[in-house]
């Protein structure tokens, strides 16, 4: 049958002209050889006859035929190797013009089998291949033909076809594995690009195999498999170098670049690019060039560095306009606004992503355009619009889904889950991680399951399941690790700080937040290590250690101004502001929090907007200004409702209920904390929900329901200890309101027991203050209600002297603390005040303390005998009435004086009792509208109650609390015009411990011997607080009137340097300071040190400071400051502030101050007299005493104001001037 009308294809019509091998050809045996073959080997002739009766009939055409003959040939089974295979590769032969490829194939490869060298049979198997389309086989076959055969030309045509065709597939292949990456499958893209690799290598194609690799590389890097991309990108730059590929070689270090990104090497990261740029520039490829600039921006970006990176992003975005690259444009459009997100700019981002998504929609971008939904959902975010970012992200969505980006989709559950988070939708949230969890999985990217745990994490952390949210970050920091993720990895850390924070395991979570700081560090991640100080600050600030905070959240500052982080700079400030409220200095909060809502309102970030009314609220109330708090926290409320933050909301209520509280209004704002309890439990905020029952504690003992106000702060207090929060409404706050309550009910014992555990807590927090005296005189302010509570729950009791001893120990703290360390080195500081002894205490000793509308004496006429007085003042009813009274009195008494200046007014407190129960025995004194001067009716309360406990004796000695330290105890006069100093000797005591350290101390301590005079020191060349200092030249005379009393050389001028003064103040017995002095901060302005470093002079070169002084190790027995209002810190509760504190906490044994200036004349008279007195040997309380006297007499000086100012603080010390003297000459 003819095969003419068979299908051919390609080659196949030459193949078609050939015919088998016969006989002849291939053995050369004639035909008398085959009768003689049959002869001999019957099975051989058979073979061979059916080979030649093949031949011919597929000569005449007919292939079936022969197909037939070959087949009964080879069954004869003959042992002819060689014969055989020709059978088998005639066969082929036939099947291959019968189009039977496979069979020709299968044929082919016997034959090779039984006879390696059969030529004709090796380019059937290789032409079967080719119609089979089986190149990379077809190539084999080529190659075994052309080792016997080097120039066959059939076979180096089907070698040449074969590559031709494979490269084409392998380009196939290449284009499927990006598309398949593009839409988020990067495990199929993976086995695209491997096949796309091997052909490569097959066909030898070196510049396709290196390809290849980078395509692999990027595909593992969005797997998060970081480390297995560098070594493909790595291999890609090998194979560049070897081939010559400079565009290949270029990009592959742009990948690399992007490899060590990602594994938070970013300073690596940075080379690569630059080697990328380099070669950019260098074959003039304006694209990958401003790609290697986009890239840098992205590494400095992540650096902190945004400024540099918007820089890179604008160089690419004029590139990509530059060679109209409308799809690269818009991509640089969106890192602009990444940038500028970052930034806090986040209006400004907003215009850069929209300007992405116009053009993503101009060039058809679909990618592109779901990619602009999502970073506009982010930015609005982050402006605190979260229903309007929750639409963008929605977007996003449903075009990742319309794309099939798989990766895309899983993000922008991610994106949604944060969105509704911030709602305080937490189990939406955690529906949306959840499922962005799975895609992660699905497609296999590590990176994003990792941060899939962490956003579920964190959305658990809200719920107040924190123990869940730690196993999820501890899983996000497993995979981190696993990908070698090392930004990630000090996110997770980060993480895992904030819920061991939540869980009340505050120093576990330090150590997580030390770590994050450490890796931020380490790898240069700006952003990510003002974050660490900021949670570290968070974290010090919950263990009440505000001094530390501080610290934290000012280098946090520190670093967002440097990045140009404009929302971290406005957090930074709101967290200053929390601790400055915390620490009771509420002016300088509501500084930060003002600068906060600047700031949240320039970037547009609602939430934080409304987070910075919040504040201001709460400073305010503090300050007693509730009205001003409830508009700021209505203003708060209100923009929580609106942006949906539920968590807002809810603090919100809180802070307008206490508000409410504090105007008296008990109901309306039982109405707000119940509210705030609602939603605290609706979106599991264990804290908010303590802090509510407190509240609500509170307000229901106002109404005097005692027994629901306790169940309220029992639960308060359950929930502390279980949240672990110990500051601010923790558990000693808890424990006081406890307290207040119980006593309220008339439970004393139980009461005492409360405010017990309280101090407790509160005097643990003080003690970790440390040295910075200053906070925690603040820190003793804010939460003076618990102490109060100690001692006035024993004078209820009829408990006098336990009474003192309570008060005693709530008294000048901090100054004990100092005290106690330059008396007793290496103490701890311990909340735990040394046993009292009342022996060291002399008599007509008085005893100040203030609570309520009642100021009570306690009056010390002996170890065993301590009476108490209480003076119901003006039939006042709150403890800020009476306060501000005493204030004004004071201030008053300096104006009658003539003295210049005025008086700070301590701002009033909040938890004071709302009115003090009267007892029997009360002494009322009302003032309010005698005629008389301010200092009689400061007389009038201060003196009369307790004038027949003092009668007949000659000194007295003042132990006072807050305004009645600034009190001119000298000028006070009684209604004939007689002053307390013409019958007393006076001084003042910051507490009775103070004064039992100094007695206490070892008899050496103090120096016998040496005086340090220091008077007008040359103030040429200094420029303080922006002007010039006038020289003192009253203050030279002054000390050298001393000198001259005391044969000592004084320092004055040029000499008196802040050098040569902590050079001596150490070993002398006098000192004595007459310069300028600025008491807020304790501070002394002498002669700049002559060996400064810079000409002109640093505040570090002549301002003596309190820490200067401490440091300096002062032990003099007396210290004369002869500055411009040297007394006049703002004085609270902790009695003596300013330097006169310090110089006692630095080792003074006492300190002579001055409450106002008199002019140089008047100084000098009187210091005439005072160093008279003492060198006669008189104490320095009767040296005071007499100078003011012996003023009094000269007509010229007989008024208040010229010998009333001077006051001794401390011990009543005496001196001896010969050997004073002696030490100085």
């Amino acid at each position: 049958m003819a095969e003419s009308n068979l299908p051919t294809t390609g080659e196949e019509l030459e193949v078609k002209n050939e015919s088998p091998a016969t006989a002849t050809e291939e053995s050369q045996v004639t035909s008398s050889d085959a009768e003689l073959d049959v002869y001999n080997d019957p099975l051989r002739g058979i073979a061979k006859v059916c080979l030649e009766e093949g031949n011919k009939e597929y000569r005449q055409g007919e292939a079936n035929n022969a197909i037939n003959s070959y087949t009964e040939g080879l069954q004869v089974n003959c042992k002819d190797v060689r014969l055989n295979a020709k059978l088998y590769s005639n066969r082929a032969t036939a099947h291959f013009r019968l189009a039977n490829y496979v069979e020709c194939l299968d044929d082919a490869t016997v034959a090779v089998q039984l006879e390696p060298t059969l030529i004709k049979a090796i380019k059937k198997g290789a032409r079967a291949c080719v119609e089979l389309c089986w190149y990379k086989e077809a190539r084999s076959w080529s190659h075994m033909g052309l080792a016997i055969e080097n120039n066959n030309e059939r076979l180096l045509q089907l070698i040449k076809k074969s590559n031709a065709v494979l490269k084409v597939k392998a380009n196939t292949y290449a284009s499927l594995g990006c598309t398949y990456h593009n839409v988020g499958q990067f495990n199929t893209a993976i086995k695209y690009h491997q096949h796309c690799q091997e052909i490569a290598k097959e066909v030898g194609d070196k510049a396709g195999e290196g390809r290849s690799y980078g395509h692999l590389g990027n595909a593992y890097h969005s797997l998060g498999e970081f480390k297995t991309a560098i070594k493909y990108h790595q291999r890609h730059l090998e194979i560049a170098k070897e081939v010559g590929d400079k565009a290949g070689e270029g990009r592959s270090y742009g990948n690399l670049g992007n490899a060590y990104h990602s594994l938070g090497e970013f300073k690596t990261a940075i080379k690569y690019h630059q080697h990328h740029l380099e070669i950019a520039k260098e074959v003039g490829d304006k694209a990958g060039e401003g790609g290697g600039y986009g890239n840098l921006g992205n590494a400095y970006h992540s650096l902190g560095e945004v400024k540099t990176a918007i820089k890179y992003h604008q160089r690419h975005l004029e590139i990509a306009k530059e060679v109209g690259d409308k799809a690269g444009e818009g991509g640089c459009y969106a890192y602009l606004g990444i940038a500028y997100h970052s930034l806090g700019e986040f209006k400004t981002a907003i215009k850069y992503h929209q300007r992405h998504l116009e053009i993503a929609k101009e060039v058809g971008d679909k990618a592109g355009e779901g990619a602009s939904y999502g970073n506009l959902g982010n930015a609005y975010h982050s402006l605190g619009e979260f229903k309007t970012a929750i639409k963008y992200h929605q977007r996003r969505q449903e075009i990742a889904k319309e794309v099939g980006d798989k990766a895309g989709e899983g993000r922008s559950y991610g994106n949604l889950g944060n969105a509704y988070r911030r709602l305080g939708e937490f189990k939406t949230a955690i529906k949306y991680h959840q499922r962005h969890l799975e895609i992660a999985k699905e497609v296999g990217d590590k990176a994003e399951e990792g941060g899939s745990y962490g956003n579920l994490g964190n959305a658990y952390h809200s719920l107040g399941e924190f123990k869940t949210a730690i196993k999820y970050h501890q899983r996000d920091l497993e995979i981190a690790k696993e990908v070698g993720d090392k930004a990630g990895e000090g996110i997770s850390y980060g993480n895992l700080g904030n819920a061991y924070h939540s869980l009340g395991e505050v120093k576990t979570a330090i150590k997580y937040h030390q770590r994050h700081l450490e890796i931020a560090k380490e790898v240069g991640d700006k952003a990510g290590e003002g974050r660490g100080y900021a949670n570290l600050g968070s974290a010090f600030h919950s263990l009440g250690e505000f001094k530390t905070a501080i610290k934290y959240h000012q280098r946090h500052l520190e670093i967002a101004k440097e990045v140009g982080d404009k929302a971290g700079e406005g957090g930074s400030y709101g967290n200053l502001g929390n601790a400055y409220r915390c620490l009771g200095e509420f002016k300088t909060a509501i500084k930060y929090h003002q600068r906060h809502l600047e700031i949240a309102k320039e970037v547009g970030d609602k939430a934080e907007e409304g987070g910075s009314y919040g504040n201001l609220g709460n400073a305010y109330h503090s300050l007693g200004e509730f009205k001003t708090a409830i508009e700021y926290h209505q203003r708060h409320l209100e923009i929580a409702k609106e942006v949906g933050d539920k968590a807002g909301e809810g603090a919100g209520y809180g802070n307008l209920g206490n508000a409410y509280h504090s105007l008296g209004e008990f109901k309306t704002a039982i109405k707000y904390h119940q509210r705030h309890l609602e939603i605290s439990i609706e979106v599991g905020d264990k804290a908010g929900e303590g802090a509510s029952y407190g509240n609500l504690g509170n307000a229901y003992r106002s109404l005097r329901k005692f027994k629901t106000a306790i169940e309220c702060h029992q639960r308060h207090l359950e929930i502390a200890k279980e949240v672990g929060d110990k500051a601010g409404e923790g558990a000693a706050r808890s424990l006081y309101s406890l307290g207040n309550s119980f006593e309220c009910q008339g439970n004393l014992m139980v009461a005492f027991d409360c405010y017990y555990s309280s101090v407790e807590l509160y005097d643990d927090i003080r003690a970790s203050l440390q040295l910075n005296d200053q906070w925690k005189i603040s820190y003793r302010n804010k939460y003076q209600g618990a102490y109060k509570g100690l001692w006035r729950i024993n004078l209820n009791r009829g408990q006098a002297v336990k009474a003192l001893l309570a008060a005693e120990k709530g008294s000048a703290q901090a100054l004990r603390d100092l005290m106690e360390t330059k008396y007793s080195p290496g103490a701890s500081l311990t909340h735990s005040a040394p046993r009292i002894s009342l022996r060291c205490v002399k008599l007509s000793t008085v005893f100040i303390a203030i609570n309520g509308p009642c100021v009570y004496f306690w009056v010390c006429l002996s170890e065993d005998n301590i009476q108490m007085r209480q003076v119901h003042v003006n039939d006042y009813k709150f403890e800020h009435e009476l306060k501000c009274f005493i204030q004004l009195l004071n201030k008053s008494a300096l104006k009658e004086i003539g003295a210049r200046g005025s008086v700070a007014i301590e701002n009033p407190l909040l938890d004071s009792p709302t009115e003090e129960e009267m007892a029997n025995g009360v002494i009322r004194v009302d003032v309010r509208h005698s005629q008389s001067s301010a200092l009689n009716k400061l007389h009038d309360i201060i003196v009369s109650p307790i004038a027949d406990l003092i009668k007949g004796n000659d000194e007295i000695t003042f132990v006072p609390e807050g305004p009645f330290c600034l009190v001119p105890y000298a000028a006070l006069q009684e209604s004939n015009s007689s002053y307390l100093s013409d019958s007393f000797r006076i001084r003042v005591l910051p507490s009775l411990t103070t004064l039992q350290l100094i007695h206490d101390c070892p008899a050496d301590f103090h120096v016998k011997t040496g005086a340090l005079l220091v008077g007008d020191p040359c103030f040429k060349h200094i420029i303080y607080q922006g002007g010039l200092l006038v020289q003192l030249p009253g203050a030279r005379k002054e000390v050298e009137m001393i000198g001259r009393v005391l044969n000592v050389c004084p320092l004055t001028g040029e000499i008196a340097t802040k050098h040569e003064v902590l050079k001596r103040i150490s070993s002398v017995a006098l000192v004595h300071i007459a310069a300028h002095g600025k008491m807020e901060t304790g501070e002394v302005i002498l002669a700049p040190n002559t060996t400064r470093q810079n000409p002109h002079p640093q505040e570090k070169d002549y301002l003596l400071t309190m820490k200067d002084v401490i440091e300096a190790g002062l032990r003099a027995r007396l210290v004369v400051l002869s500055c411009c209002h040297t007394a006049r810190g703002e004085v609270m509760a902790e009695g003596v502030v300013g330097m006169a504190r310090a110089l006692l906490g630095a080792g003074a044994r006492s300190v002579v101050v001055t409450l106002w200036a008199i002019g140089d004349e008047g100084t000098l008279e009187f210091m005439t007299f005072f160093y008279d007195a003492l060198a006669k040997g008189k104490k320095a309380s009767e040296a005071l005493n007499q100078a003011m006297k012996c003023m009094r007499e000269i007509e010229k000086f007989k008024e208040v104001i010229y010998w009333a100012p001077f006051v001794l603080i401390g011990d009543d010390v005496k001196l001896d001037f010969k050997d004073i003297g002696s030490r100085n000459k």
